[in-house]
């Protein structure tokens, strides 16, 4: 039988060996040490049958760097190679590992190909006594490849919120950097050196990162978005930017501040017509045109919740026809050139020979219910240290709880928030977190958790928190973390706790703006029909009026003026009804210069008419505002909306035939006809009544 080479595992979380030992115990045998005092005692013993050392640097008692020094000293590295695994990526810590005769460096969380692969190449090397000349660049390019899977996986937690396939930011780094490399062939313009490619392509995945903020119902909505819903959905380009804004680093790194640029510049327009700046031409920094090029191509390529996807055929002619918008000229050249190369690519496993399914299985497990994989359990580390980013943007009380070490973890803005530590020991004794949380609700929220399976995880419920002094009802959603295949131990749990008061406020704001017409903040049609619909079924209307009017010269004001005097007119006629009208009355605007009013009256409706029809007549900055207006009376029975909106819009067409500037009444006494009264004329009250 063909002896395995071995390996010795030193890292003081169990967790880690575990999942490394799992991950390599197929093809080697596997030695543990939970710290570097552990480590050197089976190294003096066994030095020469161990074949690499996986070595973390941050340990009790005695770090990774100690270890290698003695190592060193000891004249072990000659034999037993030597690769860091760490969560510390900063140059310092690596450099520092390299001087101390380390071999090769994996960052936390592990990726299994990455590690197996490692684990091969560096026994080999040593087997067959290679020169290790040239190993620091193969290191760094390795590194790179996983600080690329990272930010993949972070930016998917975006991209699976947001509904998509988790490609959309693989895709994004592809066209990105082939429309980068071939633009620098094409043209001198833009000297970008193979350093910033790498750059751009690497912050191109955080393009959408302000998304995070946008309101599911609108990322996910799977129809047309509202013009207030596009307003919001807008937003994300300078909320990314703003986060950016916000990194510790943002002075010191130039990925951020490109990354910045792209965030908040990809979705401007070379001919100024984009947002959020309405930058134009070469105002947009390269980097954001390149992946605003790119974002629009990919989206056009793939099914979203409001679209099928479309061939790239279709997609190439929908921007080369200023479809979606201005492009630079030489970049839809850049395209055309590179275009079958694109849908190549889009067709094949994605870079770095990740496959598009294992990406995808990665983010999946990151969000999804059901048994928890050893590359989850893996991924969990980073997850703690990302859900404190996104913590800080989402106004929620983010929190980890560890079973094993009795420890609750707060998001730093949660903890703010709750006026308490990050790291609470023992939640249900905790004097302090019980002043913020009941024991009571704090039992059961442990209860539910403990009941959760498999099938079922995510626990929901509602509890008074203790803000600042002041009782507020919060609701918390969870899960619980399991550790083997039976799922019978909980080993942690996740969740969070959001403001139901916040929320309420929020949707009741998102509900003002999709009842209200954007430029007057009158009642749109659609909000003023049913408000009216519900009177009349009801039987609250009694005695009650339809008018309808529009500006008989509005064309003139947008014509001599311009469109935001016309604006500006619409406007003022709206803050005039609201001035003259009652608390309980509609007003709406219904389209262009036409608005509606919904009145009850007690017995002469002409006079309110008539005050209604002077009040808001008169004159704007030199514009003279003059109406035309028709009414339609209730009547006593067959009260139904469209008959009354009908009533009043032939009404208002009489009015303007008769030579507009004045109001006419609907007459439905005269059978099969049309017959429609001016206000001189007699009995009014007699003919609506009757």
């Amino acid at each position: 039988m063909e002896q395995k080479y071995q390996i010795l595992i030193v890292d003081d979380a169990e967790i880690n060996r575990s999942m490394l030992a799992d991950m390599l115990t197929d093809q080697y045998s596997i030695l543990e040490a939970s710290n570097g005092v552990e480590a050197i005692s089976i190294l003096e013993k066994q030095h020469s049958k161990i074949s690499l050392v996986l070595l973390d640097i941050m340990m009790p008692e005695m770090n990774g760097f100690e270890v290698l020094s003695i190592m060193g000293k000891s004249e072990w590295l000659g034999s037993v190679p030597v690769i860091m695994i760490s969560a510390e990526t900063s140059s310092s810590y690596i450099d520092r590992a390299y001087d101390l005769g380390a071999t090769d460096f994996i960052s936390r969380p592990f990726d299994e190909k990455t590690v197996q692969r490692r684990v091969k190449n560096t026994i080999m090397l040593y087997a067959k006594q290679k020169m290790l000349e040239g190993m620091v660049t193969e290191q760094i390019l390795e590194k790179e490849r996983n600080n690329f899977l990272m930010v993949e996986i972070l930016s998917n937690i975006v991209e699976f919120r947001n509904g998509e396939s988790g490609l959309h930011v693989l895709h994004i780094r592809t066209i990105t950097e082939l429309l980068l490399r071939h633009l620098v062939r094409m043209t001198d313009k833009y000297p970008l050196t193979a350093s910033q490619i790498a750059l751009i392509v690497n912050a191109s995945a955080l393009h959408d990162i302000g998304k995070i903020s946008i309101p599911e119902n609108i990322l996910n909505k799977p129809g047309r978005l509202t013009p207030e819903e596009f307003e919001i959905m807008k937003t994300h380009s300078a909320i990314g930017a703003q986060i950016l804004e916000n990194a510790p680093y943002r002075q010191k790194e130039e990925l951020v501040h490109i990354a910045h640029d792209i965030c908040r510049w990809h979705h401007e327009r070379y001919d100024g017509l984009g947002y959020p700046d309405g930058l134009k031409g070469e105002e947009i920094p390269i980097a954001a045109q390149v992946v605003a090029l790119a974002d629009v191509y990919d989206a056009l390529t793939n099914e979203r919740v409001y679209k099928p996807a479309y061939s790239h055929e279709s997609a190439m002619r929908m921007i080369l026809n200023g479809e979606c918008g201005s492009f630079n000229p030489i970049l839809r050249q850049c395209l055309i050139e590179v275009g079958p190369r694109i849908a190549e690519e889009m067709e094949c496993s994605s870079p770095e020979q990740i496959s598009a399914d294992e990406i995808s299985d990665i983010s999946t497990q990151l969000l999804s219910s059901g048994k928890a994989s050893s590359r989850t359990l893996a991924l969990l580390e980073q997850e703690r240290t990302k859900y404190q980013f996104f913590a800080s943007m989402s106004k929620e009380i983010q929190y980890e709880y560890n079973k094993g070490t009795d420890l609750l973890t707060l998001s730093d803005w949660g903890a703010a928030q709750l006026g308490l530590t990050e790291v609470i020991t023992h939640p249900l004794s905790n004097a302090e977190l019980q002043k913020v949380v009941s024991f009571e609700d704090l039992n059961d929220l442990a209860s539910r958790l403990k009941k959760a399976g498999p099938d079922n995880p995510i626990v929901h419920a509602t509890y008074a928190l203790n803000i600042q002094g002041e009782p507020r009802w919060y609701k918390a959603v969870a899960r619980p973390l399991w550790v083997g295949e039976e799922h019978s131990v909980m080993t942690g749990a996740i969740g969070k706790f959001s403001d139901i008061h916040e929320e309420r406020l929020q949707l009741e704001a998102l509900k003002k703006r999709a009842e209200q017409d954007s430029l007057t903040k009158l009642h749109n049609h659609m909000s003023a029909r049913e408000l009216i619909e519900n009177t009349l079924v009801r039987g609250r209307a009694g005695k009650c009026a339809l008018i309808l009017f529009d500006l008989d010269l509005f064309k003139n004001a947008n014509d001599q003026y311009g469109h935001m005097f016309g604006d500006a007119v619409l406007k003022d006629v709206a803050e005039r009804i609201v001035r003259n009208i009652r608390k309980e009355d509609i007003a709406a605007r219904i389209g262009g210069d036409e608005f509606l009013i919904f009145t009850k009256y007690q017995s002469n409706v002409e006079a309110i008419v008539k005050r209604l029809f002077h009040a808001i007549s008169g004159e704007y900055a030199g514009f003279e505002i003059s109406l035309s207006m028709g009414v339609s009376i209730c009547p006593k029975d067959g009260k139904n909306y469209e008959i009354l909106f009908h009533r009043a819009d032939q009404a208002l067409y009489a009015a303007k035939k008769q030579g507009k500037r004045q109001y006419c009444f609907y007459n439905p006494a005269v059978k099969g006809t049309l017959s429609v009264l001016s206000p001189m004329e007699s009995d009014l009250e007699n003919s609506v009544d009757s």
